[in-house]
């Protein structure tokens, strides 16, 4: 004989009061225990969860990939040299507030033939659904969902795989609806719910077809994103909230991938916008004009008057500049001053562009394209514009113009500071700690897809940018394996916090053993 479930639902308020109120005020429930054993995974529940047509149904339920090291497997988009397939895919993280989002990062999958495929500790999942359009929904607290295609995708999401394609405008109404959080939480109300849990709904196919019709007559929105942190953005300024930012990454001559010819996952190649010519050739611009080449704030604006047009004004340029709190001030101030620590903040502490100062606010300042900053242009900036500032300062003094000698004095610090990474030595080197000792960079040759935590280092230990990004260098979770733990055999003493197999980050190597390394006296 089956026995009935009494109870009063209380779970609405939070507040122990409010609790009592609804435990006195609403009715009691009857629930026979033959409907509960009928529940999606048999949950104990006071609502009616209802059993026909399930979620699972229509669509496949697929959990993503982890990496188990993503700090060498996965990069922002903006972070290495080419982001594009074979050797880069995109990597659908966990869905903000639009349509279209969680499109920032990059896995290193080599085309399935590199050390993530064949790694033992990595758990490569979710394959099927690379090749097809899905749905990525959070797994946790408000489950966010977001639309995705053709790319991988994290842990942190699971999939929904329509197995139709015209099921997917009717799922996506559906779960981006309020009635979906409501269902699935009714089932679980965990923090984070399990990836099977989020297709056992009930959904109702020709309800959900119906409102698909009403709120999407011309089907689905092509994926765009007008936010600078997503792959789907178009990098002109027009496009983006974010229009200073835009512009000078612009004038320093990045561009986005869409721009740059690729076209992995759902975004396509796009053609050129006109803005290229205004572009600087070698990702070097000094916020005061030197050597014959113009001032930051020159080429901004140059680029802003074409991008904008005939709207384009002083009045325009106030309004810019008011959208980053330096209303009223001149742009030449907002770049020496303000930009970098914002460019920092938008690329979640993994700066692009790059500003590097003497720590003088009259004194010498440019902003890099970390993209372009291979040693030849480092050089051309120590010892070209840097050395032509020198020059002045030292004819200022000739001529007892007040603050050169002090102006002198920082430039020439930085000048031995980037001669210093230049040259490489320790602590002013890269150390990548998945690579062996003969593949160490020596001196300042980056590679970019190492990312920017590794290669802006040498900077931050010189104490020569503006503002120095939140990054840390601490050991990184799990354990080497492999080659990849070289150093731990036998130099350990140097790091005695650390044990064998750690992530190390925190170390350094001398020339002389890279150059021995690689055979070279």
């Amino acid at each position: 004989m089956y026995s009935v479930l009494r109870g009063v639902d209380a779970d609405a308020k939070k507040d122990i009061k409010e609790k009592s109120k609804l435990l006195i005020e609403n009715k009691l429930k009857l629930v026979p225990q033959l409907t509960l054993l009928r529940n999606p995974d048999a949950v104990v529940s006071l609502d009616d969860i209802q059993t026909s047509s399930p979620l699972a149904t229509f669509a496949d339920s697929q959990q993503g990939l982890a990496t188990a090291d993503d700090s060498r497997f996965v990069r922002y988009f903006w972070e290495v040299e080419k982001p594009a397939a074979p050797r880069w895919i995109g990597y659908q993280g966990t869905p903000q507030e639009q349509m279209f989002s969680g499109k920032s990062r990059l896995i290193f999958w080599e085309d399935g033939n590199g050390a993530l495929a064949s790694s033992e500790q990595a758990r490569i999942q979710g394959l099927s659904t690379w090749k097809s359009n899905a749905i990525a929904v959070k797994m946790m607290r408000d489950l966010r969902p977001g639309l995705f295609g053709y790319c991988a995708f994290d842990m942190n999401v699971s999939a929904l795989v329509p197995k139709r394609n015209e099921f997917l405008l009717p799922i996506w109404c559906f779960v981006s609806s309020d009635e979906y959080h409501a269902a699935v939480r009714r089932i679980n109300q965990k923090l984070n719910v399990t990836n099977a849990t989020l297709a056992k709904v009930h959904f109702d196919l020709p309800r959900w077809q119906k409102v698909a019709e009403e709120k999407y007559p011309q089907g689905l929105p092509k994926p765009h994103s007008n936010d600078p942190t997503q792959w789907l953005f178009v990098g002109h300024p027009k496009c983006s909230e974010n229009r200073l930012q835009i512009a000078v990454a612009r004038m320093l001559g990045y561009r986005w991938p869409r721009q740059s010819g690729s076209s992995f996952s759902e975004s396509s190649a796009i053609g050129p916008d006109a803005l290229e010519q205004f572009a600087d050739e070698d990702g070097v611009v000094c916020i005061n004009p030197i050597k014959g080449e113009q001032s930051a704030a020159e080429g901004a604006r140059g680029l802003l008057a074409a991008a904008f047009g005939d709207e384009w004004s002083s009045g325009k340029q106030n309004e810019l500049l008011e959208e980053v709190g330096s209303g009223g001030k001149t742009l030449e101030d907002w770049l020496r001053n303000g930009f970098f620590e914002q460019h920092c903040q938008l690329f979640d502490q993994h700066p692009f562009i790059w500003h590097i100062w003497d720590g003088r606010r009259d004194g010498f300042s440019v902003l890099v394209n970390y993209h372009k900053l291979n040693r030849g242009n480092l050089e051309k900036l120590t010892y070209t514009f840097l050395g032509d500032w020198i020059a002045r300062q030292k004819a200022a003094i000739g001529t007892g113009e007040e603050g050169s000698d002090a102006r002198l004095e920082a430039a020439l610090d930085l000048k031995s500071k980037l001669e210093k990474i230049i040259e490489g030595e320790a602590p002013h080197d890269i150390f990548v700690r998945w690579k062996p000792l003969e593949k160490q960079p020596i001196g300042w040759e980056p590679d970019l897809n190492d990312g920017v935590r590794l290669n802006i280092r040498p900077f931050v230990e010189a104490h020569v940018l503006r503002k120095d990004p939140k990054i840390n260098w601490n050991k990184d979770r799990g354990k080497d394996v492999g080659s990849a733990a070289w150093y731990n055999k036998y130099d350990l003493r140097l790091v005695p916090a650390y044990k064998p197999g750690d992530r190390i980050n925190d170390y350094h190597l001398t020339l002389d053993e890279k150059r021995k390394a690689r055979g070279k006296n």
